[in-house]
């Protein structure tokens, strides 16, 4: 079981961590102490607070409004809890993690569809894999206390398709043939990249045994696409439609609001200073096929925000200039080094 941290655990810019490791230190009898950048400590985690206190932890927000800095005190005891899952699924996959440990069983009502549905499936696989007992009934998760977690001595951790995305996509726009490797069939919503470029018309080969995605050239043309389950691919997505014809709209995208910034304000505002056509409508995201433009552009202190603005520069007239790129280090730390080592004409300063 875990034991209490020796210091106060700084998440930096990582929403995962903060949310996954307030749970984990519920389940520890002391106090800990949570915080992050200022951008991590501008997003919400009241329905988790909310949840780990009725399961008989004592969490509070130092500001009283649900934002970090976090104080955990265990130990979690169990009984029954609800929580939306709109907002974001970590908040789910979370009490998913450090309810097996709390001293009594725990029930876990889903108040509403469950935001990006693939990662709490991914959770709910590695649990299994840990040997973790949870049984799903409809829209309730019941999860037997005093549990351990017994994981095999070795797995093998599939590729992230969430950071290939952006490899593919820089590909599939700029008509060059690539090769991805790692990349297998697993319970990843982000591997829906494929198919979504598929449908637009992209040449895309998936050896799944030889775990090899293939891009060759190809004239790409805009789509519809309910962006429910994949967040993390709008801002890339965002560019695609940029080089497709006819528009791309996608839908569902609200929920990147509340993202590492504000991603719908942050993607739209930048592509729009390289020439793109783009808007943001309610719930939905509208783009058309642009001639984009050498732009000096801001990364928000978001990694997805300035890994789109770096696929949408392959293919923008004259030089972009990122400020703050040095923010993919969160993600995809050689994200421009293999951008460069396939043929991208970049430097870092």
């Amino acid at each position: 079981s875990p034991s209490l941290p020796d210091d106060v655990i700084n998440a930096e810019n990582s929403g995962t961590t903060l949310r996954f490791f307030t749970g984990i230190c519920s389940t520890i009898p002391g106090i800990s102490v949570l915080t992050g950048d200022d951008s991590l400590r501008k997003r919400p985690n009241t329905p988790l607070i909310n949840a780990l206190n009725e399961l008989g932890a004592k969490v509070i927000s130092t500001k009283g409004d649900g934002t970090a800095p976090l104080i955990v005190e265990g130990k979690l005891k169990g009984g029954s809890t609800s929580i939306s899952g709109e907002v974001s699924s970590q908040f789910l996959s979370s009490l998913l993690i450090s309810t097996p440990l709390a001293e009594e069983s725990s029930e876990i009502e889903v108040t509403s569809r469950i935001a990006s549905r693939p990662y709490v499936d991914m959770t709910l696989e590695m649990l299994s894999l840990a040997k973790v007992k949870v049984e799903e009934r409809e829209n309730r998760f019941i999860i037997p206390g005093a549990q351990s977690f017994e994981f095999p001595e070795s797995f093998r951790v599939p590729g992230d398709f969430s950071s290939a995305s952006f490899i593919i996509c820089g590909a599939a726009i700029t008509q060059s043939s690539v090769r991805v490797g790692n990349l297998e069939p697993s319970r990843q919503g982000d591997s829906a990249i494929i198919d979504i470029l598929l449908d637009m018309g992209g040449n895309i080969e998936w050896d799944v045994e030889e775990r090899i995605v293939r891009v060759h050239p190809s004239e790409l043309q805009g789509i519809e696409i309910d962006a429910s389950d994949i967040p993390d691919l709008v801002p890339v997505l965002a560019v695609v439609g940029t080089c497709a014809e006819g528009e791309t709209v996608l839908h569902n995208v609200g929920r990147l609001r509340y993202k590492e910034s504000d991603r719908l304000e942050a993607i739209s505002s930048e592509l729009r200073k390289m020439g793109a056509e783009i808007e943001v409508e309610g719930n939905t995201l509208i783009v058309r096929k642009s001639k984009l433009y050498g732009a000096h552009v801001y990364g928000h202190r978001d990694h997805r925000i300035v890994m789109a603005l770096a696929i949408a520069g392959l293919v923008a007239e004259g030089e972009t200039v990122i400020e703050g790129a040095e923010v993919v280090d969160v993600s995809y730390p050689n994200f421009f080094y293999d951008l460069y080592d396939i043929g991208a004409r970049l430097k870092l300063e």
